[in-house]
């Protein structure tokens, strides 16, 4: 008979994996959603003259990966946009910042830095208690509508408040819990390009979401009473061009979007398609299954391809005004529970990734893709064929669970409860992030392009003992910027979104956005990075231009993110610079003029923004 300690991948033995749960403690925050914030406390000494009645406490801030994690920094509460403006005039006058934080669900250091100390001049602002509200501003006759929004508030709300009265969108970001001022800041995207065929209903757009906003009201300096006030600005004012995507630069209170009449979605899910035939290159032998292919068809799909295997979990939504026969009708969101929610077995196996087993990243991948596999279809063969690790995550438990909460692979619904599926609850992975826009034509190659160089240097890196990618590769695609979506003549398209357009490329349409996810702290995951950044960089010529996705990862180093000199100072700016027309300099100018003290700036802003 075999010891049991003997059955090893990657150094992570059948004994180990049971034994594995207290391994996991030190991680459990990344596989239960529990935030780690220190507890906000009152502190001793506040800052000297903060507005009085404006609640202040001392608080942690931790981003979603934590990969920033400050110490306990002054946090305020304001119930309104009467005690922001109080809040950002007392820290002019005494020399401190403020930096606005939303849910904190982001990668990149727009808001702090990690390690903020203490001691720093920097007090947060948390929009999310008490600026929420929300109204429908208008009806149209062509069946637009307008809401306003605190910035505060949610997608999730925000997108339920418009779905109650017959509004949507075409796409947006998969998890609800962001707030909206932090969505626009940052150009949020979801996945939609018209299909073949389709034209957008009266407020809807194929961009991101900063490009259906009307006007917008925001805090700006005023040389005349010399003081900062709220300034509403129309889209179609310059300066709201700087303001739609302004990377925390500047602080949003309320905003006003277009939404359209809301469609009903089916979504269906597909774990058959090898990659090799999902990214094949162009000119594929008829009846291969492309993700061009599928685009084209439906104009929504994403592909999300674990680490180490084969077939990727493919979701395309179409537009269904009625339920299809063989779909699921579903009335609420977050409907992929095994993935919001990994059951106990898989978690321990996560958290003996976090405490050193890193070289089982093959058997996790494997394990997310089966468990992906039986809880769409139910189809359990692949597990009980697999080997005894595979079997020892995946139980007769855990396959039972899976098939009691019904097959998912085919849903319909309200476009809200199709497009939210990422519950705070999720795994907590950090991710890189790229916008790389082309032609529609070159979708397929882009994707195949992509996919080539990422499993070569998986391979290259797995034969040197290294297994820096446990998550996934995810692959979205979009339209680019069309200001004429938010029914405003003479609209400003968003300067820093990775969406506008090139006026030298009219012919590029269309936006691939490619994200590489792994847990925080994977050994070679850096250089990994760098390497798949450096390779995309490379694309960028006379075939597609490639902008980096704000909220993400990049810039990378071999050993940080964020930190590469020449890509900060020069593939960054010249990506927004490139084609001429408004773009890099004209909204720094903005941004600079409209806070001319930096109170609402940070120091890794004042040198990315100049």
């Amino acid at each position: 008979m075999t010891d049991d300690s003997s059955i090893r991948e990657g150094g992570l033995s059948r004994r180990g994996l049971l034994a594995s749960s207290a391994a996991a403690g030190g991680a459990v925050w990344l596989l239960r959603g529990l935030i780690r914030p220190g507890s906000a406390h009152a502190a001793p000494a506040p800052p000297p003259g903060f507005p009085a009645g404006v609640d202040l406490h001392r608080r942690v801030y931790e981003n979603w990966a934590g990969e920033i994690r400050t110490d306990q920094l002054w946090t305020c509460v304001p119930r309104g946009p009467q005690e922001v403006l109080d809040v950002v005039n007392w820290a002019h006058g005494a020399g401190w910042k403020v930096r606005a934080q939303g849910k904190r669900h982001g990668w990149a250091p727009l808001t702090v830095a990690d390690g903020t100390p203490a001691t720093a001049r920097v007090v947060l602002l948390d929009t999310t208690a008490h600026l929420t509200a929300m109204s429908l501003e208008r009806r149209a006759d062509d069946g637009s509508a307008e809401v306003r929004v605190q910035t505060g508030a949610t997608l999730e709300d925000l997108l339920a408040f418009a779905g109650a009265r017959g509004h949507g969108v075409v796409s947006a970001p998969a998890p609800g819990e962001l707030s909206v001022g932090g969505a626009l800041a940052i150009g949020a995207h979801g996945t939609a390009v018209p299909a073949v065929g389709e034209s957008p209903s009266p407020g809807h757009g194929y961009g991101s979401l900063s490009n259906l906003v009307t006007e917008l009201t925001a805090v700006v300096w005023d040389a005349a009473s010399g003081r900062y006030v709220l300034r509403t600005v129309g889209r179609a004012e310059p300066d709201c061009g700087a303001l739609l995507a302004h990377l925390g630069r500047s602080l949003v209170t309320e905003a006003v979007l277009r939404v359209g009449t809301d469609h009903n979605l089916r979504c269906q899910s597909f774990v058959d398609i090898p990659a090799t035939e999902l990214f094949a290159a162009p000119g594929a032998p008829a009846g291969t299954r492309t993700l061009a292919g599928f685009v084209d068809r439906t104009g929504r799909a994403e592909a999300i391809w674990f680490a180490f295997t084969d077939k990727p979990w493919l979701k395309v939504w179409s537009v269904s005004p009625h339920r299809p026969l063989a779909a699921r009708a579903v009335d609420e969101p977050y409907n992929y529970p095994f993935s919001d929610s990994l059951p106990e077995p898989v978690a321990r196996l996560a958290g003996s990734l976090v405490s050193g087993a890193w070289a089982s990243a093959p058997l996790f991948g494997r394990v997310q893709y089966l468990l992906t596999k039986v809880a769409l279809t139910g189809d359990i063969t692949d597990v009980l064929l697999s080997d005894d690790l595979v079997r020892e995550v995946l139980t007769g438990d855990v396959l039972t669970h899976l098939l009691a909460g019904g097959l998912r692979s085919d849903l319909w619904g309200a476009s809200r409860n199709l497009l939210q599926y990422v519950r705070p609850t999720t795994l907590r992975e950090t991710a890189n992030g790229y916008a790389v826009l082309v032609r529609r034509a070159d979708l397929q190659w882009v994707v195949s392009q992509f996919a080539d160089f990422y499993r070569t240097l998986l391979a290259q890196y797995a034969a040197r003992g290294e297994y820096p990618v446990n998550g996934q590769v995810e692959i979205r695609v979009t339209g680019l910027e069309d200001p004429s979506a938010c029914g405003v003549p003479g609209a400003q398209p968003p300067l820093l979104s990775a969406l506008r357009p090139r006026p030298d490329r009219p012919d590029a349409d269309t936006a691939v956005w490619i994200d590489v996810l792994s847990l925080p702290g994977t050994p070679a995951l850096h250089r990994f990075y760098r390497e798949i950044e450096q390779f995309l960089l490379a694309l960028d010529g006379d075939r597609a231009s490639v902008r980096v996705e704000w909220s993400k990862g990049w810039a990378y180093t071999d050993t940080a993110a964020w930190s590469d000199p020449d890509v900060l100072a020069r593939h960054i700016p010249a990506g927004h610079r490139a084609g001429g027309g408004p773009g890099w300099d004209e909204a720094v100018t903005a941004l600079d003029r409209l806070d001319p003290h930096h109170v609402l700036s940070s120091p890794f802003l004042d040198t990315l923004l100049r």
